[in-house]
């Protein structure tokens, strides 16, 4: 079988199983927001943390909510790593650099899972599971339970309640992460991903010396960091680990568990707005950007010209020959159309054009699929804008699922979709112009300059994936890495928020004749191409400075 075909029936495998997983997922997590029912366990967790589950918040709330309890999750796990030689479980590692302690915390806790540090030569036990595990578990509840509120916007009329944060991120997490989590985990231990706690050990005799290894409990830490599109990886070398993704079905599972939430919360939105019509519109076109990006990623790793990759039957430099082109191709593109971040091959080693597919799958705002939550929330904001635009041609005020999009929409959609562009090419520009931050390039020129650009792209975009070669355990790309994690996480959340407190407020518009069909193909490929338009629009310019250039050259 050809390396081509191969890489084809693992896409269409791929597709078979998020199909078949789509409807009862999306039914399920529908009736788990939907609920008014609190288990005995879940009554536990609100008893202890003094929250009342039944008490509907109105935006600002559940702003404050979002926000205290980030906040204390970002210090608690700061103070772990700082604490961590004292504690036991450390295996012997010493606590953590200051700056590198707020870039991990701020990482972990943005969804970001951006890593300046080597996993298995700085964080003990204690930190991997107590605090990094746990953030990837409750991060990702608490994007899945801001965009809920965003889904409530649009279902209620004449009220600014959006429900319960307390109550959305412990059914996230309980009802819904915790139970996948332990299934996939096993399944990740079938497959021969490691579960132990064992100790730093030697692995066998080598030309100058031995080689060190931990041991860890990597599949359930795996598991919820590809399910919640977290991307941390136990190990440095992330998934291309054998200890974390051994085999070519662990590598395809993985892929399956990182788009099956976000897809499948389409389905979610359809439910509970009341029209699962209209969760075909946004999956049809997170589809089609999908699998476009997909095939476009494929057939320029395969193609590429020159006789070393005529030998190897593509550009297999820096891709693990488990997995082959295909299996990292579709890796590398789940991994940055959503939020995950977590790679099975190295993107620095990708082609020109290869490169520039990742980055740009970040720079439409991970909305296809997205993470989890984010990728649903980020769509409906594109939505919206689709509507106004089309609005504006047709000389019409803009409507979306019943209700009007107005002033005051629009200038909350438009704040979303400038902040994070406006702190990747800031961040890119002050690293480019001053003398240090460019000392930590591996390489100059166009690829050089993407190393950079790739970095902010991916913090500020809760990514967390790196183009490598880039030395980003330094004081500068530790802070400013770091706040470009927190506020591209929070900033944008504050905008859908208080988007869905409008939307709420606003009573029903009835549908008339003149009423833009957004459950309709026209309407999908409208907002297929209003993202590629203002996301080639604001990163145009970059990118030719870094991996068009580069490929042009190729």
């Amino acid at each position: 079988m050809s390396p081509v075909t191969a890489g084809v029936l693992q896409l269409l495998a791929l597709i078979a199983a998020l199909a078949l997983a789509y409807r009862p997922l999306g039914d399920y997590m529908a009736r788990v927001y939907s609920s008014e029912k609190h288990y005995r366990p879940e009554k536990w967790i609100y008893k202890a943390i003094g929250a009342n589950p039944s008490a509907e918040m109105r935006w600002p709330a559940y702003l404050r909510a979002v926000l205290a309890f980030s906040a204390v999750s970002v210090l608690f796990l700061y103070l772990l790593q700082r604490l961590q030689g004292s504690l036991p479980g450390s295996l012997g590692f010493v606590s953590i650099d200051p700056d590198q302690a707020f870039n991990t915390a701020a990482s972990f806790v943005a969804n970001t899972n951006w890593q300046s540090y080597y996993g298995e030569q700085a964080m003990g036990h204690v930190v991997q599971t107590g605090g990094l595990a746990v953030q990837n578990f409750v991060s990702a509840a608490v994007g899945m339970a801001v965009a809920v509120a965003l889904v409530r916007g649009f279902s209620r009329s004449r009220t600014g309640e959006l429900g319960n944060f307390w109550a959305d991120l412990v059914r996230g997490t309980v009802r819904i992460l915790l139970p996948i989590a332990v299934i996939g985990a096993i399944v990740l231990v079938a497959c021969g991903v490691i579960q132990n706690f064992a100790g730093i050990h030697e692995v066998g005799q080598f030309t100058g010396g031995t080689q060190q290894w931990n041991g860890g409990a990597v599949a359930s830490q795996e598991v919820i960091k590809e399910l919640g599109t977290n991307g941390g990886g136990y190990f440095n070398a992330n998934s291309a680990h054998p200890f974390e993704n051994p085999t070519p079905f662990s590598n395809l599972f993985e892929i399956f568990l990182i788009l099956v939430i976000p897809f499948a919360m389409t389905r979610t939105f359809g439910k509970m707005v009341g029209s699962v019509k209209q969760g075909y519109a946004i999956l049809a076109t997170m589809g089609i950007i999908w699998l476009g990006f997909t095939a476009l990623m494929m057939w320029t790793e395969f193609a590429h010209p020159g006789p070393a990759f005529d030998v190897a039957g593509g550009a297999m430099e820096g891709k693990e020959t488990r997995f082959g082109i295909g299996g990292s191709s579709i890796f590398a593109v789940a991994t940055t159309l959503t939020s995950t971040g977590a790679v099975n091959s190295f993107h620095s080693s990708y082609t020109g054009f290869g490169g520039g597919i990742t980055m740009l799958g970040m720079q439409l705002g991970e909305i296809a699929p997205g993470g989890v939550g984010s990728g649903l929330y980020g769509m409906l904001i594109m939505a919206i804008i689709a509507v106004f635009i089309a609005g504006l041609m047709v000389g019409r005020t803009p409507e979306y699922l019943g209700k009007k999009i107005g002033t005051r929409e629009i200038k909350l959609a438009a704040c979303y979709i400038l902040i994070t562009p406006a702190l990747v090419l800031c961040f890119t520009a002050a690293a480019m112009a001053l003398p240090t931050p460019a000392n930590s390039m591996t390489n100059s020129g166009a690829h050089g300059f993407s190393e950079i650009l790739y970095a902010y792209t991916s913090g500020a975009n809760n990514n967390g994936s790196a183009f490598a070669g880039l030395n980003a355990d330094t004081q500068w790309f530790n802070s400013t890495i770091g706040i470009a994690m927190l506020l591209g996480r929070f900033l944008p959340m504050v905008f859908v928020l208080a988007l869905a407190g409008s939307l709420a407020e606003q009573k029903p518009v009835p549908e008339t004749a003149g009423t833009l069909r957004t459950d309709k193909p026209l309407y999908a490929g409208l907002l297929v191409g209003t993202i590629l338009i203002i996301a080639g629009l604001t990163y145009f310019p970059a990118l030719a400075l870094g991996p068009l250039a580069e490929g042009l050259a190729a």
